[in-house]
């Protein structure tokens, strides 16, 4: 992605980067050329379709998790729904949040999960998956190289506003309906051990570079030629960077070289549950170099453009914050609970479901 949204880091799991623009990587995973709505996508659309639908339709698969009651959870008196999910514990979290405020409007909802955006995104345009949870610039930029191809001019930017109206452009075409996003984030960050911000007196990515300081960072390979990794904190934030240490994104090894005074600093995620436990803080992106990869809902506007829908999800949308985002993580990735559980607690703590 940008950060590596369809395989997120966990407390044990290493990921990919990745988020869009400046943030998001040439596409090695989540896009193809497409030739006018043509050849390419074409087939890849039905292949991934095919095989979706079979997951759904198939009397049991491992992909395919039924709603919390164990069946399609909700009384269905509004009509049934499917929410999407890419495989990492974000997402799962994100998509039960979703799965049981539509249930509580009254609609029959399932979840299927997947392990990313490719198989995902063909099935939401065909309405065999109806809503799925999103990050605006990193969809953004999946949406513009499918449409324009890999070497498509950006679209996506930090300015939350600008990045969903671009996203519309390409999403409307496709019978997709983006519903507002909110204020949680997860993005692209940096993080340095407690010990060495303290010692520099680092709250900031601006900070580190006014320090001089030569840092190697911890993180994936592809950090040396990223615009939104070691080129952009040279040139955004002038911080001296001496090299790249191939860890990973968010990884248990790149962490614990940072802990352990190896590298300096680590690309991972705001969202990233296990900096605490590794002694770790992040940098803030004051400059913002980093995209707007707002949380925000993505339905079929045909079979999910009820605006009841929009209404439930938007009550969500509206509460969640980027620290409730750390919070859900941390339960599931370290005290692991189940990502129903979690989002069951939580939206009962907001009152959007009842007790």
């Amino acid at each position: 992605m940008q950060n590596a949204r369809d395989g997120r880091p966990t407390a044990d799991t290493p990921a990919e980067p990745g988020p869009p623009g400046a943030a998001t990587p040439p596409v090695t995973r989540r896009t193809h050329r497409r030739t006018p709505r043509g050849a390419a996508r074409t087939v890849l659309a039905a292949l991934s379709v095919a095989a979706l639908t079979a997951g759904l339709t198939g009397c049991a698969g491992s992909s395919l998790e039924e709603g919390a009651d164990g069946g399609g959870a909700g009384g269905g008196k509004r009509g049934s729904l499917v929410v999407g999910s890419a495989g990492f514990t974000e997402a799962k979290i994100l998509a039960r949040l979703y799965q049981q405020v539509l249930s509580e409007a009254g609609y029959a909802t399932t979840v299927k999960t997947v392990e990313n955006r490719e198989i995902y995104a063909p099935a939401l345009e065909k309405g065999t998956v109806d809503v799925v949870p999103e990050y605006a610039a990193t969809l953004a930029e999946f949406l513009n190289r499918d449409e324009n191809g890999p070497d498509a001019e950006p679209v996506a930017s930090s300015d939350v506003g600008a990045t969903v109206a671009e996203l519309k452009k390409l999403a409307e075409p496709r019978g997709l309906k983006v519903l507002p996003a909110g204020k949680a984030v997860d993005q692209n960050a940096f993080a340095v051990s407690a010990e060495f911000a303290e010692k520099h007196g680092l709250t900031s990515l601006s900070d580190l570079g006014r320090t001089g300081e030569k840092v190697t960072i911890a993180a994936g390979e592809e950090c040396e030629v990223r615009t939104f990794c070691a080129p952009g904190l040279r040139k955004t934030y002038g911080i001296d960077v001496a090299g790249v240490d191939p860890k990973g994104v968010g990884t248990v090894q790149s962490k614990q070289a940072v802990k352990d005074g190896t590298d300096q600093l680590v690309l991972t995620t705001t969202t990233d549950a296990t900096l605490d436990a590794f002694g770790l803080v992040l940098l803030a992106d004051d400059k913002k170099l980093q995209n707007a990869d707002n949380v925000l809902p993505v339905v079929n506007a045909d079979d999910a453009g009820d605006p009841r829908i929009a209404d439930a999800l938007g009550e969500l949308t509206a509460v969640l914050t980027t620290e409730d985002l750390v919070e859900l993580n941390r339960r599931v990735d370290v005290e692991r609970r189940k990502e129903a559980d979690v989002a069951k607690a939580y939206l009962e703590s907001k009152g959007l479901v009842k007790k």
